[in-house]
């Protein structure tokens, strides 16, 4: 019987060297690619350790065999799936351990087949087979004489895996297995046997020659293997323990080339701005064509500058901005393959559609301020404050009557402009109320056809009172305290009658469009 080899030592060291490796390394190296193909050769050295038991004095073996010879293909249909063909020779020579002569010999087969699916993880790839398994299993015979090699053979499901991982240096570390399942086995005269085993194996590799489309890698491989074989008829019983080592070459296939796509969107730097200051305006709400999904659109928002980047569709496009306060507004640009084309969005504020009217109220000569004094216009109902003014706001632009009144002050009446987003001022007068001071009615008579003045004639029955306007259509009349009706007449035109009420010392105003008279 040989020595056991140093290879037996050599091997777990070498598998422990290669994992610290892989552990330090992983990390930094780049992903493995999906290759389509790979085709590998191996050659090396096996050493064996193994006995037959049987009922006479047995046999034990070990020791160093060239000539181990392995052959792999692995084709991939995708990414994820694909299939494996495995062959590997065992050269065999047994020699008597004191004579160096040689006993018996010849080569054993090993082969498998199956589909096999594989997973990226990063660096790391892993890879998982079901198959066919054949193999032949050394057996001995002719005690009798000398013994004589025979193979049993082994039929078996295989469930195989194997991890790859990248590593820095462009280094590539592998860690296989494989274990049949569902035994069938039989020795060369027939006989029923039953079988079991496992194969464990490690790689590193380093690509050699690298070319358009495929990589060439030098390989260090490892591989231990055990089997077992027992007829179930004598009950002998070979067990075999083998270790090899071997350099090999990997030609690789790799993935197919990418179709590389026309660009077909642009990049449109969006600035939005005040259309009247210019100061750029933050947080607008930026809809454009969606990218990614046709059809539809997203919704972006400007940053602290007023800008937001947009990756459109080239080609004519549109920008819908929005901001509070501002009208909205869509914006068309044409947008280029792969190139910038800034555009500037000028956001305006609503035009006003109301206006405000400041109204201060003061007396005397000196216009010293009157506090507390109601202002009506329309549905609007206010007091001065303590400076005498008050501000009307939500104004509709055109001409607005204001009343005031204050206790010891005469009422009165007056009329203004409202200016759309603007703020006018009127500035009323109260006089001091006096008993027995007669009423002032003032007013215009116009024509209602082209609001021309017309001279009319007012007449006051009550009050005795009756005058003629002047060439602008403008009377006056001083009357006492108390309800009256007035009566405007001109020539051409229909004649009104209008019911008025004064307070005494007050001034009111009446302003009258007569009609024409129809033909």
């Amino acid at each position: 019987m040989r020595r056991p080899s140093p290879l037996t030592d050599i091997l777990p060291r070498l598998a422990l060297l290669v994992l610290t490796l892989a552990c330090a390394g992983a990390a930094r190296a780049q992903a493995l690619e999906p290759e389509r193909a790979s085709l590998r050769l191996r050659y090396g050295l096996s050493s064996r350790q193994g006995e037959q038991v049987d009922v006479g004095p047995g046999l034990t073996y070990s020791g160093l065999t060239p000539n181990d010879v392995a052959l792999s293909l692995m084709l991939w249909a995708g990414e994820h799936l694909g299939g494996q063909l495995d062959l590997q020779r065992e050269a065999f020579d047994l020699k008597d351990a004191g004579a160096s002569s040689r006993v018996t010999g010849g080569s054993l087969v090993r082969g498998s087949l199956g589909a096999r699916g594989r997973l990226f993880l990063g660096p790391a790839r892993l890879e998982l087979g079901v198959g066919y398994g054949f193999a032949q299993l050394p057996l001995f015979g002719g005690f009798s004489h000398a013994p004589v090699l025979q193979r049993g053979v082994r039929h078996a499901a295989l469930i195989s895996g194997r991890v790859l991982v990248a590593l820095p240096a462009r280094l590539q570390l592998e860690a296989r297995g494989e274990v049949p399942l569902k035994l069938s086995a039989h020795a060369a005269d027939g006989l029923k046997a039953s079988s079991s085993g496992y194969v464990v194996g490690a790689a590193l590799s380093y690509p050699v020659v690298q070319r358009a489309g495929w990589t060439g890698r030098l390989l260090l491989d490892v591989q231990q293997a055990h089997d077992t074989l027992e007829l179930e008829a004598s009950g002998l019983r070979s067990e075999q323990r083998m270790r090899r080592v071997g350099l090999g070459f990997e030609l690789a296939l790799g993935p197919a080339p990418r179709t590389i796509e026309r660009p077909v969107h642009g990049v449109i730097p969006i600035q939005v701005v005040d259309a009247d200051t210019g100061a750029p305006l933050v947080g607008a709400r930026v809809r454009v064509p969606s990218l990614t999904k046709p059809g539809t659109t997203e919704e972006l928002v400007t940053d602290a500058q007023g800008k937001v980047t947009a990756f459109l569709p080239t080609g004519a496009q549109s920008a819908e901005v929005s901001l509070e306060g501002y009208d909205s507004v869509t914006e068309r640009t044409s947008v280029p393959i792969m190139e910038t084309a800034p555009l500037e969005v000028r956001l305006r504020k609503p035009a006003p559609t109301t206006g405000a009217l400041k109204v201060k109220v003061v007396q005397g000569k000196d216009s010293a301020p009157v506090p507390d004094v109601q202002v009506v216009s329309g549905s609007a109902q206010l007091r001065t404050d303590k400076a005498g003014e008050v501000l009307l706001e939500g104004l509709a632009p055109g001409p607005v009557a204001v009343a005031m009144s204050a206790p010891g002050f005469r009422a009165t009446e007056e009329a203004a402009v409202v200016v759309a987003g603007q703020t006018s001022e009127l500035v009323v007068v109260l006089s001091q109320e006096r008993k027995g001071e007669p009423a002032t009615l003032v007013g215009q008579v116009r024509s209602a056809r082209n609001g021309q003045p017309l001279v009319a004639t007012v007449s006051i029955p009550q009050a005795k009172v009756r005058t003629r306007t002047d060439k602008g259509g403008a009377f006056t009349a001083r009357v006492r305290a108390g309800t009256y009706h007035i009566t405007l007449s001109a020539p051409g035109h229909v004649t009104q009658t209008k019911m008025v009420t004064v307070r005494e010392g007050e001034q009111a105003i009446l302003n009258v469009d007569l009609f024409p008279r129809g033909r």
